[in-house]
């Protein structure tokens, strides 16, 4: 697909799957309930010289959390996926198989970060400068490759599909870095935007900070749809 064909379809597509934007927030929602409540039973724990049932409250609730986010993350793969194939379908929740999914994206996404890290501080423990430049360099590479990794853990469901960056260099390659990075800027700038506009309101007082925060959850949603469905198109072309 072309630059303009892929970044056109991803704008049109959370619009296309109003009810499955709402899903989401609902989750986010969720999530942030559950930071509040911890974060209020661990001081009440606190204050009540009870530490055992504070740190038992904020295991739980960081228990929960981390289970949805794996959730959120194996979600956008299925996005991702249904992408891949160019079917304008939305994914439906399937707790079980998005949360596994969303594990084996965290360990991709660790050994994918890992790498340049590792050289850089080996780099630096030579020369800061030189292992400063070459880590960038490497961070910018693996970055890519990340995303390229990302998308075979979607179309194939396969930890070792993922975890073979050799082969996810060459999707990169395939699709063409130039491109690649052209899409995810533009991406990059339309995410920016609406951010941005939302942020405007949070200085118009109460009323405002209240517009701001539902626009900031409306066009998280947004964006979390828009950029998986974009990364997914890109990766069709591999």
């Amino acid at each position: 697909m072309e630059i303009g064909e892929i970044i056109s379809d991803a704008i049109h597509y959370p619009l296309n799957h109003i009810n499955s934007l709402l899903v989401y927030i609902v989750i986010m929602f969720v999530i942030g309930l559950i930071g509040v409540f911890t974060g209020v039973g661990v001081i009440i724990g606190q204050e009540a010289n009870q530490g055992f049932a504070s740190g038992i409250i904020g295991l739980i609730g960081l228990l929960l959390i981390l289970i949805i986010a794996l959730l959120v993350n194996g979600y956008g793969l299925d996005i991702i996926k249904l992408a891949i194939d160019r079917s304008d379908a939305a994914p439906e929740i399937d707790i079980a198989n998005q949360v596994i999914a969303g594990l084996k994206y965290l360990i991709v996404s660790i050994v994918y970060c890992i790498i340049p890290f590792i050289v850089m501080a080996l780099l630096s423990s030579l020369n800061d400068t030189l292992g400063l430049i070459v880590g960038i360099i490497l961070f910018i590479i693996f970055g890519l490759a990340l995303i390229m990794g990302e998308c075979r853990l979607a179309n194939t469901g396969s930890l070792g599909e993922a975890l073979n960056i050799p082969e996810a260099i060459k999707d990169l390659q395939t699709i063409g870095i130039l491109k690649t990075l052209i899409v995810l800027i533009i991406a990059g700038i339309i995410v920016f935007i609406l951010n941005f506009i939302a942020g405007l309101f949070g200085g118009l007082g109460d009323i405002g900070s209240i517009i701001s925060a539902i626009l900031t959850a409306i066009i998280g949603a947004y964006t979390f749809f828009f950029t998986n469905r974009a990364i997914g198109l890109l990766y069709s072309d591999a």
